[in-house]
């Protein structure tokens, strides 16, 4: 299943912000809870963006693990190296494109992780086997991202602005199903876990900050909704004016995100 889309960093970052800003439950803290890296640890985080995961390993084990962020865009690294640079943190930044060979020996690394990321596989067997691959024997695969039931306030609300079917997401689609399969069968043992976190929007205008950043433009998997810039901020108009009438009606916009986490044994 080839996947022809990359996210636009712009998108990815805004949503983080909106999570943290609005959010009534902390993933990093879910994320250290379930997984408690130490130092001494050997972690690979695969599709790690800007950084995240990998400076929230880095500040729990006190700079103790040895980190490794690999990820497809060069712009995302850039921003992880500056980063690293002005903490002072020694984690590795690295390409890394999770649909070709994993450029690490077997049996290199006691954690491997992937945040909102790896979902985007076109080969799930190929790109889970390889994460299997280069973990030691017991180390372990995390893998977080959302589950069907994940954000259904914003599905409902685009539903009826628009009357059209919502097309499928990568993450949502896939990550219960495909992706849990996947993982269970390379791996010999696996777990779901659920976080969720409620998004209380005090206002309408940060909540069309998150539309804007989940159906971007550039965000080719909406495009069946809208052709070109005018038909797009049409379709954000008919949104915002169906979030102000549940606004007025509730005095608040509350959208739950619910994601997964999988995380396997080797």
């Amino acid at each position: 299943m080839k996947i022809d889309y990359q996210e636009p960093s712009k998108d990815l970052l805004m949503r983080i912000d909106i999570h943290e800003k609005y959010g009534s439950a902390n993933i990093d803290v879910w994320t250290n809870d379930l997984l408690k890296p130490q130092a001494g640890m050997n972690i690979l985080d695969v599709g790690c963006g800007a950084g995240k995961l990998s400076f929230l390993f880095n500040e729990y084990t006190k700079g103790g693990a040895k980190i490794t962020g690999g990820d497809f865009s060069e712009e995302l690294l850039d921003k992880a190296r500056e980063k690293n640079k002005k903490i002072g943190a020694n984690i590795d930044f690295q390409f890394l494109d999770f649909n070709q060979p994993f450029n690490f020996p077997e049996n290199t690394f006691d954690l491997c992780t992937s945040a909102f990321a790896i979902y985007y596989a076109s080969d799930l067997d190929f790109t889970f086997g390889e994460a299997h691959r280069v973990l030691n024997s017991g180390g372990r695969l995390f893998v977080s991202g959302p589950l069907p039931e994940n954000k259904q306030m914003f599905y409902d609300i685009i539903k009826e602005a628009t009357n059209a079917t919502i097309p499928p997401m990568p993450g949502s689609s896939r990550f219960k199903g495909d992706i849990f399969n996947t993982i269970s069968k390379i791996f010999a043992k696996t777990e779901l876990h659920k976080f969720e976190n409620h998004l209380t929007f005090p206002e309408v205008a940060p909540f069309i900050d998150y539309v804007r950043a989940s159906l971007g433009e550039d965000r080719k998997l909406w495009t069946s909704m809208f052709n070109g810039a005018d038909e797009y901020e049409a379709l954000i108009g008919k949104i915002e004016a169906v979030a102000k009438k549940w606004f007025e009606r509730d005095g608040k916009l509350v959208m739950t995100k619910v994601v997964g986490g999988i995380l396997a044994t080797k």
